[in-house]
């Protein structure tokens, strides 16, 4: 069996994002980088994968040269081997990434491909399914159940008063979940063994961007909150401003 789980090398969801002086990018300088934590998800469930029926764990990652430490992350985790195509520009659009990633794709041996939904910096959850319909091969996102086969998957996908299933044969691509699986920490082992691992480098492929972003800006401050008094007295103020001025009834 062959799985590639594709990651992303994103900042740490408890960093404090500021906005660079012209608008038009992050300021990255005191950011610290993490795998995609719905991409965890995805890692965890290959190396399931992988333990149950044998086989081999390939991440690859579209990023610049410091996505080296991420990779090394999911090495650890256990992944066997990765290739990484080194990409510098800043929140790449969901379509020339999708390009990209599959044109890799297309040379690593696969009959499983996992995502993350989505990214928790771009938040776009397109990319999986984007590569999906580029390789002409099944995709269901958002999985939060899997039963492998050896030719296809059973996986379930919660959808809103109740669960969705599904079976899909072999090549395929799959978006995970939180609650998927709980993803496992690295050993001291997996660490040492990581940094001896194969990471494949390889340039970038031409592909044009369909969008782009034109600037960023912070979202507005909350207004002060307001005290309209207390007890059942302020219950037909509460009740008339929530319908006049908040306009929520």
């Amino acid at each position: 069996m062959n799985i590639v789980v594709c990651i992303k090398h994103v900042p740490d969801t408890e960093s404090k994002i500021k906005i660079t002086p012209e608008g038009d990018s992050i300021d990255s300088a005191a950011l610290e980088y993490i795998v995609n934590p719905y991409d965890e998800f995805a890692v965890e469930e290959a190396l399931k994968i992988k333990e149950a029926k044998g086989g081999e764990v390939t991440v690859l990652c579209l990023g610049p040269e410091s996505a080296t430490k991420t990779i090394r992350t999911a090495l650890a985790m256990g992944a066997d081997k990765a290739v990484h195509i080194k990409d510098e520009t800043f929140l790449r659009d969901p379509s020339s990434t999708a390009e990209i990633l599959t044109s890799a794709l297309r040379e690593i041996p696969h009959d499983i491909i996992f995502f993350g939904k989505q990214s928790v910096d771009g938040d776009n959850a397109q990319i999986g399914l984007m590569v999906a319909t580029l390789l002409q091969v099944p995709a269901v996102s958002e999985i939060v159940s899997m039963e492998c086969g050896d030719s296809s998957a059973v996986v379930k996908r919660s959808i809103e008063g109740g669960i969705e299933v599904f079976e899909a044969p072999f090549p395929a691509v799959f978006t995970a979940q939180k609650g998927l699986n709980e993803p496992r920490y690295a050993s001291l082992k997996g660490i040492m063994a990581a940094k001896k691992k194969p990471i494949e480098e390889r340039e970038l492929s031409d592909a044009a961007p369909k969008t782009s972003i034109k600037g960023f800006v912070y979202p507005p401050e909350r207004p002060a909150g307001k005290i309209v008094g207390e007890g059942a007295e302020a219950v037909p103020t509460l009740f008339e401003l929530l319908q006049n001025e908040a306009k929520v009834l």
